[in-house]
């Protein structure tokens, strides 16, 4: 597949990024409706659900460590402890408005899986997740000779959790793969503000150090 300029309706927010909550979080709450049933996995603290029920969202978390579960459960979040991977098998088909996966892709065994699960239990599903062909990451392995490690992936090789490198290229291959409809997207850079709105994916794949997509069900 040759990746071409994109098309879909993309989000270009006149502000940036930054303050009190993650740079993608904030991306995720502008891409769902208010009122909206929603289903964060790997919900981590809990800190994306928070920022959904400010805007009326009815948000459900699924955990995969027991501290992060408890943490969610004293801020007073609906979150039970699962595993992406495994778990939601077991969740009916359009149970929620939104399945939301956070810089978790990534993490998980079963990348495509999961994905094609997210899209089964809700009517769209929002993904963000580090870009591994982002310009910095290349340079450190061509010049270093090592694997990369960022302020937004700090560990090392040997200690990290991400086992599926996954670029914004990759990642529009996959959804053109299991025939996955791009609604919005965003790339954000280093200083967390969105990419240039009609640029090409390749500069996206170079210049992003982090995506976050839109999908549904075609």
């Amino acid at each position: 597949m040759t990746i071409q300029s994109p098309t879909l309706p993309l989000i270009a927010p006149a502000q940036d990024y930054t303050g009190e909550y993650r740079s993608d979080h904030l991306v995720v709450a502008e891409m769902v409706e208010r009122g909206s049933r929603v289903l964060d996995v790997g919900c981590g603290e809990g800190d994306l659900l928070r920022l959904l029920e400010q805007r009326g969202v009815d948000g459900r978390g699924i955990e995969l460590s027991r501290e992060g579960v408890n943490r969610c459960v004293a801020k007073g979040l609906a979150v039970i402890q699962g595993d992406a991977d495994t778990d939601l098998d077991s969740y009916p088909n359009d149970s929620f408005d939104y399945v939301i996966l956070s810089q978790t892709l990534q993490a998980t065994r079963q990348p495509r899986a999961v994905l094609e699960n997210m899209l089964r239990i809700g009517n769209r599903a929002i993904v963000s997740f580090p870009n591994f062909g982002y310009w910095k990451m290349r340079m450190e392995l061509l010049v270093k000779g090592q694997m990369p490690r960022t302020e937004n992936l700090p560990a090392t090789w040997y200690d990290t959790p991400n086992i599926h490198f996954c670029t914004i290229k990759d990642f529009v291959q996959l959804c053109d793969e299991i025939n996955v409809e791009l609604e919005r997207a965003v790339a954000l850079n280093s200083r967390a503000r969105p990419l240039r709105l009609n640029a090409p994916w390749w500069f996206w794949n170079m210049f992003g150090e982090q995506g976050v997509f839109l999908m549904s069900r075609r």
